[in-house]
């Protein structure tokens, strides 16, 4: 009898265990993003997509609702110097509801990413609505066009004196964690000064916007 009961007890905890490990598995992270999207109230949703046709406001609502980006830069290391090098970076246009268009970001020389750009300031930044709970609720997987995507190519530079408070503003208010890394890894602001980019946001391939176009439009930042 005794030994019964020992088995049903195991029997129960495995299961109470597994039920746990479960919730964690299928439940969405708690942190800022893991939920919706962690830089908007939660409570309400996102600002909606422009209309596709009008690309520049795409490319801009893009850039603006994303927390981050994939950034490739060319290689300086020995193994794979010359090379394609792709890093994931947090960045920023400005707080929600105000972007500028302006990816800000918060370096250090300490990052990989950063040798290469110390070399080769020429990068190309991606960046997709897969990161929002855009294309969740659409059902659009992250490589359709239709779960809109953008390719911004141009030069990554330390931004200077004049723009230091936008940018650190830009960037705080959306990664609040940034204010608490050491200051030993010698952070700094850098922007990306945009040259060319591509929209993709529905099928026959990507749609071309000038800067001008990107920098002159504006975009509606009110919920639906």
């Amino acid at each position: 009898m005794a030994g019964r009961t020992s088995w049903s007890a195991r029997a129960l905890l495995a299961t109470l265990l597994a039920s746990a490990l479960l919730a964690l598995l299928v439940s969405p992270a708690r942190g800022r993003g893991g939920r919706d999207h962690g830089d908007w109230d939660e409570a309400l949703r996102l600002p909606p997509l422009p209309p596709r046709e009008d690309a520049a406001r795409v490319a801009r609502f893009v850039t603006h609702v994303c927390d981050w980006g994939a950034l490739a830069t060319i290689s300086t290391l020995e193994a794979v110097r010359g090379r394609p090098f792709s890093d994931v970076l947090s960045l920023s246009d400005g707080p929600p509801g105000a972007g500028s268009g302006v990816p800000y970001f918060y370096l250090s020389p300490l990052q990989l990413s950063v040798s290469n750009l110390q070399e080769n300031p020429y990068a190309t930044l991606t960046m997709t609505l897969a990161q929002t709970n855009f294309c969740k609720k659409h059902g659009f997987d992250p490589q359709s066009p239709l779960c809109a995507h953008i390719m911004l190519s141009g030069t990554v530079t330390k931004v200077n004196e004049t723009e230091v408070d936008i940018a650190k503003h830009s960037l705080f208010i959306r990664h609040p964690e940034m204010k608490t890394w050491p200051s030993s890894h010698n952070w700094f602001f850098a922007k990306l000064n945009i040259t060319n980019i591509w929209v993709l946001d529905y099928f026959g391939g990507p749609k071309i916007v000038t800067p001008e176009e990107y920098y002159n439009v504006t975009v509606q930042t009110q919920v639906s």
